[in-house]
């Protein structure tokens, strides 16, 4: 289950059960897992905060805004990982899409973080121990360049470096018409939205954002445009929310977008390069990967054409 996920109407074999046996039998998780989301506000009942004890009515809506933490701390796993360079201090993965980063709510198996422990098991030692190693995410969905910390001090040291937004992180994004411009930067707040509480929006109270986008390429009747985005600020799906925000939502995008793509079955949108200072010596390194099969073959059948 994920918070990106549509509110969840109520099933007409749930109407009269109390909101916090629902939601575990909706989700999967424990009903001390779900009553401590309720405790905290994090599920809303027809736009509201209930109590554990309200029972369910026909019609109405279940919003989930956040996710319990996992429980257990996660071990190694054979998840097979594509390690694009490690060192003593940083491990760079390319993940594919599809793959999990860290253990969650129906995810407690299978993540890169068990693949990554099984090859690296010092990990279990570095930042969080529920996500060891990991200083920033991609979603399921999205391919592409991770920066892992092998030890604590690099561990530091790379999650200031995200906050003082000394980390290039790029991405390739496939969106539904052309932007005018072919240069731009949107610079917009973004915070959750009021109408659906497991997405994200561009919001007057939101938290900055900033993403800077070249467009390179478009197929021949400008049905779509092929951009290099780069995040200046590293807000929850901070892209997509941008780039519906500016009329051109991501191909493929279910959640801000207009179809679901079922040739691509996924928003097209790959982190092809990462520059980050290393945390040894502070040497300026960057990494870059290629395209996807999945995503050339988008492009090939629009006639666009691939960097």
């Amino acid at each position: 289950m994920s918070t990106d996920a549509e509110p969840l109407p109520v099933p007409a074999a749930l109407v009269g059960e109390r909101v916090d046996r629902a939601v575990s039998l909706l989700t999967g998780w424990s009903r001390a897992e779900v009553q401590a989301l309720l405790v905290a506000g994090a599920v809303r009942v027809d736009g509201a905060v209930p109590a554990k004890s309200h029972r369910l009515r026909a019609g109405s809506v279940v919003e989930l805004l956040a996710e319990p933490e996992p429980d257990q701390v996660p071990g190694p796993e054979p998840v097979p990982v594509t390690v694009v360079h490690a060192d003593p201090a940083v491990i760079v993965v390319d993940k594919p899409a599809g793959l999990v980063v860290h253990p969650g709510p129906g995810h407690e198996h299978g993540t890169l973080v068990h693949g990554l422990l099984a090859r690296f098991p010092e990990l279990a030692h570095v930042g969080d121990p529920r996500r060891p190693g990991i200083v920033h995410r991609l979603d399921r969905d999205t391919s592409g360049l991770l920066v892992v910390a092998r030890t604590p001090e690099a561990y530091d040291q790379l999650v200031a470096a995200l906050a003082a937004h000394a980390v290039d992180r790029r991405y390739l994004a496939l969106v539904r018409g052309v932007p005018d411009a072919a240069r731009a930067v949107i610079d917009a707040p973004i915070g959750r939205s009021d109408r659906h509480r497991t997405r994200m929006t561009v919001h007057a109270d939101g938290r900055p954002a900033r993403t800077r986008y070249e467009r390179l390429a478009t197929d021949p009747d400008r049905r779509v445009a092929l951009l290099d985005c780069a995040l200046e600020t590293g807000r929850t799906h901070q892209i997509r929310v941008h780039l519906a925000a500016i009329g051109h939502p991501v191909v493929g995008d279910p959640a801000y977008g207009t179809d679901t793509e079922p040739r691509l079955g996924r928003p097209f949108l790959h982190a092809y390069q990462l520059g980050f200072a290393h945390p040894a010596d502070q040497t300026p390194c960057t990494y870059r990967s290629p395209l996807p099969a999945d995503l050339v073959a988008a492009l090939a059948v629009r006639h666009v054409d691939a960097p």
